[in-house]
């Protein structure tokens, strides 16, 4: 059977998306070394637990999605997923290695769940997507793992809930380790942490509450789905709410867990930027 090893959570701002390709010259530059110096240890535990399929939860920015048509949740099956920036400049890598056979199987579990998700057999991936797998696969040595993509709508109002996002990711979790291979599966949370991009509030972050959140995801996140989205927005800012990303990913892992290495970091483009590696226990 499949077996979930743990999560990875980290910030996917897009000025990260062209930083990465020169971290080896910026990682003494005042401005990075801070942020890039959280990720050795994380790259070290993915390359020791050698993941089969990295099931990235993320949000799309505009790519395949806008806020004409926006779903809730949606889950990628395709064979292969190609990255297209969104207007960034960010420069263009390797295409990513689909799980279809995964996919399908967690698409049908959650709906037997009772979650409606948008199936999407073709899709383009995004720095959502693409900023966190560069950043845990330097040099985007991602070429042996397959991708499930799973986007959450944290753009356009009504977002889910804390509460529904952590029984999403808690049938996400189910569905993987019903899946009948053997197969290990790292879990992504992306985004965040608190940030805010516009109106009276550009450039807000919420120091207190991100430390707050970072640990109860580990120890107590059940607390965490007792927010309202409004909530969050007010601590953590209006793109803050992608914590959502975060809780969705933990209920995957479920039960308990134990925090491997964490990093957190004030200074990239007005936003809070952490990294969290979370083992299940055994």
């Amino acid at each position: 059977m499949a077996r979930i090893i743990g999560g990875l959570t980290t910030s996917h701002i897009p000025s990260i998306g062209n930083a990465v390709p020169n971290e080896d010259e910026l990682r003494n530059d005042p401005y990075w070394k801070p942020f890039f110096a959280g990720y050795p240890p994380a790259r070290e535990w993915v390359q020791k637990m050698k993941p089969d399929v990295a099931v990235v939860i993320y949000n799309d920015h505009g790519l395949n999605f806008f806020l004409d048509k926006m779903p809730t949740f949606s889950i990628g099956a395709a064979a292969q997923y190609t990255h297209a920036d969104e207007g960034w400049g960010i420069p263009t890598i390797p295409p990513f290695r689909g799980d279809a056979d995964l996919s399908w199987h967690i698409i049908e579990s959650v709906v037997e769940d009772e979650f409606d998700v948008t199936t999407c057999q073709e899709m383009l991936v995004d720095h959502g997507f693409t900023v966190p797998m560069s950043l845990f696969w330097k040099g985007n040595t991602y070429s042996d793992v397959k991708v499930v993509p799973v986007c959450i709508n944290t753009v356009q109002h009504p977002l889910p809930s804390p509460a529904r996002c952590f029984k999403f990711g808690q049938a996400i979790g189910r569905a993987i380790e019903s899946y009948p291979k053997d197969i290990k599966v790292v879990v992504l949370g992306t985004g965040g942490l608190s940030h805010q991009l516009d109106g009276e509030r550009a450039g807000f972050i919420n120091k207190k509450f991100d430390l707050l959140c970072m640990d109860k995801i580990v120890n107590d996140p059940e607390a965490l789905t007792r927010y309202s989205i409004p909530e969050l927005v007010e601590l953590s800012g209006a793109q803050g709410a992608e914590f959502i990303l975060w809780l969705t990913m933990r209920g995957a892992l479920g039960g308990k867990v134990r925090m491997v290495h964490s990093n957190y970091h004030i200074a990239i483009s007005n936003t809070a930027t952490a990294l969290m590696v979370i083992e299940k226990a055994a």
